[in-house]
This record gives C-alpha cells, sequence and structure tokens, in this order.
C-alpha cells in the first residue's frame, strides 16, 4: 500500500469550484428519492371491511342520506386520496448534472482537506486490524475509501469497520462523495474523474 497524499483543492481541474451547486442538490434528491420504501399505503372506501348495508333508512330519520359505513365521513371508514403504494418517486437527473454532481462534491472534500489520493490501495493480510490502522490514521471521523477493482483481502479487511465504506469506482456517485466526511480515492480514479472535466 503506497503513502496517502492530500489533495489540494488547487490541484483540481478550476472548472470543479465554477459549478452551480444547484447540481449536487438535485442528484442527493434525486438519490434520496429513489432509495425510499414506497410502502404507505391507506384503504379506500372499497378496500375497507363491512359495509353491504344501508347504515338507515333513506328518508325520515332526519339525518343525511349514507349507503355505506366504510364511507370517508365515518369513524373507521375508509381514507378519501390517501396514500398508495403505486407511486413514482423517482427524479430525472441529467448524466451532466451527475457528473457535474460528483466533481463539485470532490471539490468540497479537497477544500476541507478531506479528500486523499494513493497509488493502490490493498491490505494484503486481509486483516480488519490493518484496516483500521489505515483509517484510524488518516485522523477522520468516516472515510469512503474508491478503489478501482476491489480485491478479496481488501474486501475482507474493511468489511466489518463501522466508520469506512469501501466501493469499487463504477459505483461512486455524488451522494456518497458528499455524505461522507472524507475520500480516499486511487490515483487512476481520481484522473479518470478529472479528464471527463
Amino acid at each position: 500500500m503506497s503513502n496517502t497524499v492530500l489533495v489540494k483543492v488547487d490541484e483540481l481541474p478550476s472548472s470543479f469550484l465554477e459549478i452551480n451547486p444547484h447540481n449536487l442538490y438535485l442528484y442527493c434528491k434525486s438519490y434520496t428519492a429513489s432509495i425510499r420504501a414506497n410502502s404507505a399505503q391507506a384503504k379506500n372506501r372499497s378496500m375497507v371491511s363491512g359495509g353491504g348495508k344501508k347504515p338507515w333508512a333513506q328518508k325520515g330519520g332526519g339525518r343525511a342520506r349514507a349507503g355505506s359505513i366504510t364511507s370517508p365521513v365515518f369513524v373507521g371508514g375508509g381514507v378519501a386520496f390517501g396514500p398508495q403504494n403505486n407511486r413514482n418517486y423517482n427524479l430525472k437527473v441529467n448524466k451532466k448534472q451527475k457528473r457535474l454532481a460528483l466533481q463539485l462534491a470532490l471539490a468540497q472534500k479537497a477544500q476541507n482537506e478531506a479528500l486523499f489520493v494513493v497509488d493502490t490501495l490493498s491490505i494484503e493480510s486481509g486483516k480488519t486490524k490493518d484496516a483500521l490502522a489505515f483509517v484510524n490514521g488518516l485522523g477522520q471521523r468516516d472515510v469512503l475509501i474508491v478503489k478501482e477493482m476491489i480485491d478479496d483481502k481488501t474486501y475482507l479487511a474493511f468489511r466489518n469497520l463501522q466508520n469506512s465504506y469501501l466501493i469499487e469506482s463504477n459505483e461512486l456517485n455524488a451522494y456518497l462523495a458528499a455524505a461522507y466526511h472524507s475520500i480516499v480515492i486511487e490515483k487512476a480514479v481520481l484522473e479518470k474523474i478529472t479528464k471527463e472535466s
């Protein structure tokens, strides 16, 4: 494993800091919307049990006419216009916006001195204590670790750590980059991102 180097904001393309922060907001909003459980469900008047009999006579009682106790006006009746679990919460974000959002998230990390780059990152022993020593050596609250390709030993070393999350480069997105306090990224992955700008 090679030495970890802090990336300064002026080492990134200047265009990264000129990006409108609204791109990052839109991507994070879209990401969180896409992982919603979508399990809210209320019974409407046709789903509520009972209600087969007219509760009282149409005329003569002095009360308003009623055809079923499953009506929303009755206690225990159905819900009018309640939530149904067929709602689509997905929000569309363009490819360009996704790319800009990631670039801005990385630039913000560099501004906060929380973006680190390594040539290659691998824990040959596969031991969690070695991975923990690496994470603690950074002195950060929590860390997102981005590798080009995850090998089995490195995966085993990091999988039980609570304050770190190991992902491959194709899993990296602006939401994860913004959510974690700091990022450790392999040099090849960072170069690929900066070339796309």
